[in-house]
C-alpha cells in the first residue's frame, strides 16, 4: 500500500482544559504531515469566534494548512462575507463550506436566514467572489437525512462543485461498499473532484450510536457487537476503534482511494495510532552522537 494522504478534523475548545487538550493534539498530529486540519463551526454558528481564534492560531504558530468550517446558519450574507474576509486576511486560505445545522442541532428544522446564503452551493459561490479560497464541501454516501433521494443529494453536490468546490468530504460510514457505491454514482453523474472518505474515531459507543442515528449512518451488527461489554473498558474500546478504522482505510486504499479525513474529536491518540498502522507516522528524531 502506497503512502496515504491524511487530514484531521478538530473542534474549537470551550474552556481552558479543552484548549490544552486541543493544542496537545495539534502538536502530536502536526509531525504526521497532514494535508490540512479543519476546525468545526458549532450549530447555528455558535462557535464562530472560537473557530476563528483556533484557526488563526494554527496558522500563526504551526506549519499546518488550516481549514475553517463556515456555515450559512444564523447570519446574513454580509456577515458571512465579513468572516470570509477576516479569514483571508488572517492567512486562512481553505474553507469547508457547509449549510450547517440549526441552533438546536441535528434534526431541528432548518430555515435559511432571510438575507443569507440558502445552502452550501450559494456559500461556495459567495466565497469564490471574496477570494481565491481552496473550498471543501460535505457529501453523504448514505443520503442526508433531509434529502429526498440519493439523486437529489448528488445534484446538490454537483451544484457545489459548479460553484467552485474542489473537494468533497463524506459523512462517516462503516461499510466500505457504501462509499464505493456512492463514489461510482457520483462519477457517473459527472462529478470529478476528490471524494474524501470521512473516518470517525469515536471510541465511546453510546456517542457513536447516537451520532450514527442522527446522520443516518448504518452501523453493521459486527461493529456494534465488537463494542458490547466494553462500557467500563475504555482502553479496549480505543483498540477496537483503531482497528476498525485501519481496516476500513485499508479496504478503501485497495480500491484506489488515496485521501482520508479523520474526525478526531480532539483526541490525538486514536488518530496517531491509526495512522501509524497505515504507515503514516511522525519521523523519529535522530540522536546526535559525540
Amino acid at each position: 500500500m502506497s503512502e496515504l494522504n491524511v487530514s484531521f478534523e478538530l473542534f474549537p475548545p470551550k474552556n481552558a482544559d479543552m484548549e490544552a487538550r486541543l493544542w496537545e493534539s495539534v502538536e502530536r498530529l502536526a509531525p504526521i504531515g497532514p494535508k490540512f486540519v479543519s476546525v468545526t463551526y458549532g450549530a447555528g454558528g455558535s462557535t464562530r469566534e472560537r473557530t476563528h481564534a483556533t484557526v488563526k492560531r494554527i496558522v500563526e504558530e504551526t506549519p499546518l494548512n488550516a481549514a475553517a468550517h463556515l456555515t450559512c446558519v444564523g447570519a446574513s450574507r454580509d456577515e458571512v462575507d465579513e468572516v470570509l474576509r477576516a479569514y483571508w486576511d488572517s492567512g486562512v486560505k481553505h474553507i469547508v463550506a457547509l449549510r450547517g445545522d440549526p441552533p438546536e442541532g441535528v434534526g431541528g428544522a432548518y430555515t435559511p436566514h432571510p438575507d443569507g446564503y440558502a445552502n452550501a452551493a450559494e456559500l461556495t459561490a459567495g466565497a469564490r467572489k471574496i477570494a481565491d479560497f481552496e473550498i471543501s464541501v460535505g457529501c453523504y454516501p448514505e443520503v442526508h437525512p433531509e434529502s429526498a433521494s440519493l439523486e437529489a443529494d448528488i445534484d446538490l453536490l454537483k451544484q457545489k462543485v459548479d460553484a467552485g468546490a474542489g473537494r468533497a468530504i463524506t459523512q462517516f460510514f462503516f461499510d466500505p461498499d457504501v462509499y464505493l457505491r456512492y463514489r461510482d454514482a457520483v462519477r457517473a453523474a459527472g462529478v470529478s473532484v476528490p471524494i474524501v472518505p470521512g473516518i470517525m474515531l469515536q471510541s465511546n459507543y453510546k456517542g457513536l450510536a447516537r451520532m450514527s442515528a442522527l446522520c443516518g449512518a448504518q452501523m453493521p451488527e459486527r461493529v456494534s457487537g465488537l463494542y458490547q461489554g466494553l462500557d467500563t473498558h475504555p482502553d479496549t474500546r480505543e483498540l477496537v476503534t483503531a482497528q476498525l478504522a485501519a481496516e476500513l482505510v485499508t479496504k478503501l486504499a485497495a480500491e484506489g482511494v488515496e485521501d482520508f479525513h479523520f474526525y478526531t474529536l480532539n483526541r490525538a491518540n486514536l488518530a496517531v495510532a491509526t495512522c501509524r498502522v497505515l504507515g503514516r507516522r511522525a519521523p523519529t528524531p535522530v540522536k546526535e552522537t559525540v
